[in-house]
């Protein structure tokens, strides 16, 4: 190890010069054992790091995100895959490990955004886990050590040119960071803040049951929210997160997004979609992209003359827009966390509409009174957590 490394440029390639380093002398945290990481896939990196350290510390479960621009597109524990799990994420022809499920299941909850992602994992990773992402495309990846049959795999990616990272699970940064804007130095606490159970105890509506896979999926929701970039909301179902909305100006635009992308997951599961007839061979991003493409309004572009034989043998049978809202009424059970409160009730309307029962948030909104109302008209659970998650 060494105590800076020189990087290409930063964010963009006429920023230069670019490194990491430690201010104190002391050796960075990290090796890199392939590839040439450069400026944001370590800012990448180091926030996946900690989201998979405190989901494990949280769950006692292997954890795993998938990261793209400094937030995460999906986070999951690692719990085992139903036969419907396995067919949307393409896995059903391996054999996965509980870290290996993990990740599946962070890569599986947006597809889409996930394409070119940076993967951090909470455990060594295994041969499974190593052989499902060698299929994938992806930027790189940060866990605490290798197999060395999964280390040569994962070498294999891009050419040889694969980014491996191995980070020192013992590191403790320093309790005070720092960040440089504009020429001037910002100082401030870390946010060792622990999220656990405790911070759900405080149910303020009418329906105060909170199962105990609720809870951990509101703790996972929480928990993502910690490393993503603020405003933030995020849906998550069975240990894993269906949906992120991130970095938008208003709370409900976030809900929408991250409620839009939670509804895409569960379409992706419907009957018509599993049995979409795609050509041999198709690219693995065509693929998803088609998926996503016949479950929206755009399902016409894909059936038009001419196009449909790119990816099917047969052309399919639209999923129409009755049959897709047929198939949302039936997902149930989401559970919903916001890094800060909710300022009016029309958050809790459209969270309702992608199967949301049980909320964590702040509070303290002046309109606390109309969010906890709405709540109670569709039998909603929802804790005040009275606490903040930013993250900048």
């Amino acid at each position: 190890m060494a105590n800076e490394l020189m990087l290409k440029y930063g964010c963009n390639p006429n920023q230069k010069p670019s490194r990491i380093f430690m201010q104190d002398g002391g050796e960075l945290p990290i090796t890199v054992l392939n590839g040439k990481p450069g400026y944001i896939n370590f800012l990448d990196a180091f926030n996946s790091w900690q989201l998979v350290c405190e989901l494990k510390a949280a769950t006692g479960l292997p954890s795993a995100a998938s990261f793209k621009h400094v937030s995460p597109a999906g986070a999951a524990v690692g719990l085992p895959l139903s036969e419907t799990l396995q067919k949307i994420y393409f896995v059903d022809d391996l054999e996965l490990s509980p870290l290996a499920n993990a990740y599946a299941r962070a890569r599986g909850a947006d597809r889409m955004s996930s394409y070119g992602d940076w993967i951090a994992l909470s455990e060594p990773c295994d041969v499974p886990t190593a052989r499902l992402i060698a299929r994938e495309v992806s930027d790189g990846i940060i866990a605490p050590g290798y197999e060395p049959e999964a280390l040569e795999i994962l070498k294999g990616k891009r050419k040889g040119g694969y980014n491996i990272v191995q980070i020192d699970p013992s590191y403790r940064p320093a309790p005070v960071e720092h960040k440089d804007v504009f020429g001037v130095t910002f100082e401030q606490g870390r946010n060792e803040l622990k999220i656990d159970e405790a911070l759900l105890e405080n149910v303020v509506t009418e329906n105060k049951m909170l199962p105990d896979a609720a809870k951990r999926d509101l703790i996972i929701s929480l928990i993502t929210l910690k490393y993503t970039q603020s405003n933030s909301v995020c849906y998550v179902k069975d240990g894993q997160a269906i949906g992120v909305g991130a970095g938008q100006q208003s709370r409900v635009h976030c809900t929408r997004l991250a409620g839009n992308k939670a509804d895409n997951w569960y379409l992706r599961q419907h009957p018509k979609v599993l049995a979409l007839p795609f050509v041999e061979n198709i690219r693995r991003p065509d693929r998803d992209n088609t998926i996503d493409v016949y479950i929206s309004d755009d399902y016409i572009d894909v059936l038009a003359d001419g196009v449909w034989e790119q990816f099917f043998t047969v052309k399919p049978e639209p999923l129409t827009r009755e049959e897709r809202q047929e198939w949302l009424k039936t997902l149930d059970g989401v559970s919903l966390g916001s890094d800060a409160f909710f300022p009016f009730g029309d958050n809790i309307e459209r969270a309702h509409r992608s199967g949301v029962r049980y909320i964590a948030q702040p509070g303290g909104s002046i309109r606390d009174d109309n969010v906890i109302e709405t709540c109670n008209r569709f039998q909603m659970a929802m804790a005040f957590t009275g606490i903040r998650l930013f993250h900048h």
